[in-house]
């Protein structure tokens, strides 16, 4: 496939606009920019591998900008890797093979739920909460983290958005230190992988690619400045608004593609 300078145009403006959402929020950058890739004459497995590389440098853009914060506990960090990357290595390995009309479908009705959720908590996620250390507590937190790393993996877009809640509600961070977390481990080490497991086994647009991945390199940066700019309160009505957004389209999409 060719590739002419509207087009390079298109995908960076595209990528820039859909992944400093996705920063500010937490994720949700597949909402645009998949979409758009399908849009523009990509086939779905295509256009998926391609996005989930694409959405790697969303992860670089913002950790360059939150790691000059130095608030990340590398501990902590290990820990979601640890439970999660099995999850996304599964997750891209099935999902060329399996139909995912009932998986999209409930994900959005959840997606959207927690977008509800977080509106009709307002004090949700705006200070953190010190959540003693708990054997349990953590298998728990684990296990599900484990399960939406396999979302990651297998489906398009939202599941970054479920690990910040996920961050907020059952280990008491902060909205923007979740979101940190979400956009350093999820961004860029589970869509890392994700992405390599899927290169593997589909075919990738790579002229598509320098456009794509300079937008998501920036719109990383600036969406995670704006966060760190602007606070919690912001955070929080960005991560609500994109939930919503991001449900309702995998429901429209499940139901009418």
């Amino acid at each position: 496939m060719t590739i002419d300078l509207t087009l390079i145009i298109a995908l960076f403006v595209i990528s820039l606009i859909a992944n400093a959402f996705s920063a500010m929020a937490g994720g949700g950058a597949g909402l645009l920019q998949l979409p758009a890739l399908l849009f523009l004459g990509l086939a779905f497995t295509p256009a998926l591998a391609t996005h989930k590389i694409a959405s790697v440098a969303l992860g670089v853009g913002a950790t360059i900008r939150h790691i000059k914060e130095g608030s990340i506990n590398w501990r902590f960090s290990a820990f979601i890797l640890a439970c999660g990357l099995p999850g996304v290595i599964l997750g891209a390995s099935v999902i060329i093979h399996i139909p995912d009309f009932y998986a999209q479908l409930a994900l959005g009705l959840l997606t959207v739920g927690l977008g509800i959720y977080s509106a009709i908590k307002p004090e949700l996620g705006k200070e953190a909460k010190l959540i003693p250390f708990s054997l349990g507590h953590y298998t728990l937190g684990g296990a599900v983290i484990t399960f939406i790393g396999f979302l990651n993996g297998s489906l398009t877009s939202g599941t970054g958005l479920f690990v910040t809640l996920w961050l907020v509600r059952w280990f008491g961070l902060d909205y923007l230190r979740a979101v940190t977390y979400t956009l350093i481990l999820v961004g860029l080490f589970w869509n890392g992988t994700g992405a390599l497991t899927l290169a593997l086994q589909a075919p990738v647009e790579w002229l598509w690619l320098p456009s794509l991945l300079l937008g998501s390199l920036l719109g990383g940066y600036l969406g995670a400045h704006l966060s760190i700019a602007k606070g919690n309160t912001m955070i929080k009505r960005a991560f609500e608004l994109m939930t919503v957004a991001t449900g309702l389209s995998l429901i429209v999409k499940a139901l009418w593609f």
